[in-house]
């Protein structure tokens, strides 16, 4: 489902990870967890195929990073829902909008539309606020939106970037469990944390990434 082989990715300015392997089955729920700059980041945007690895080579899926064409990377991205940290989400559209943006991006037509977001809005528990704005929501509602929005697209994959950063502990432990709900109905997902104590004796396979390199798990 998701393969590094050999793979390293340097910034000018320093940091990146180094000679990662790493292979992420179908179906499953995995943690990536490290402190801040060890690397996590760059490995989901590496996953994402936002960054091409300096050496080696990313596959995900039937993808090669090392031989997907610029004009193919959208379609590959069809298959990945992404969800931030920091939300992501448009002030000036109204939930139901911020969920629908990339169906319309995809251009499915407006009915399904309506159904999909009806259906991820109602599966994250936020049938009832699609009328209102990001800033009438919570931390976790919001976050809850991200999913919604990563679910859309009814990916394969989830990648997780610190999505339980900014939330109190109990939200975050809230967003775990629909997380593996998720999971559980087929979407493998990659989650980074640098919350061990959040992620510890949950079952999920824990992945550790200190200084740009992954330890053996």
């Amino acid at each position: 489902m998701i393969q590094f082989d050999n793979v390293s990715y340097n910034y000018e300015k320093g940091g990146g990870i180094s000679n990662v392997n790493l292979a992420i089955q179908e179906n499953e729920y995995a943690f990536l967890i490290g402190p801040t700059g060890s690397g996590k980041t760059t490995l989901l945007r590496l996953a994402y195929m936002d960054l091409v690895p300096n050496v080696g080579r990313v596959i995900i899926n039937k993808y090669d990073s090392n031989k997907i064409k610029p004009k193919k990377i959208p379609y590959f991205r069809r298959s990945i829902g992404m969800v931030f940290q920091d939300y992501h989400l448009l002030n000036d559209r109204n939930l139901f909008d911020n969920i629908a943006l990339p169906l319309h991006v995809m251009g499915f037509k407006k009915d399904e539309i309506v159904d999909r977001v009806e259906e991820s809005l109602e599966e994250v528990g936020l049938d009832s606020k699609s009328n209102q704005y990001p800033n009438e929501l919570s931390g976790g509602e919001q976050q809850r939106a991200c999913v919604a929005r990563a679910l859309i697209k009814e990916p394969e994959i989830i990648l997780a970037d610190e999505p339980t950063g900014n939330l109190d502990p109990v939200t975050s432990f809230e967003l775990i469990k629909l997380l593996e709900e998720i999971n559980r109905d087929g979407t493998s997902i990659l989650m980074a944390s640098h919350n061990y104590n959040l992620i510890k004796g949950r079952g999920h396979r824990i992945i550790e990434i200190q200084n740009g390199t992954v330890r053996k798990s």
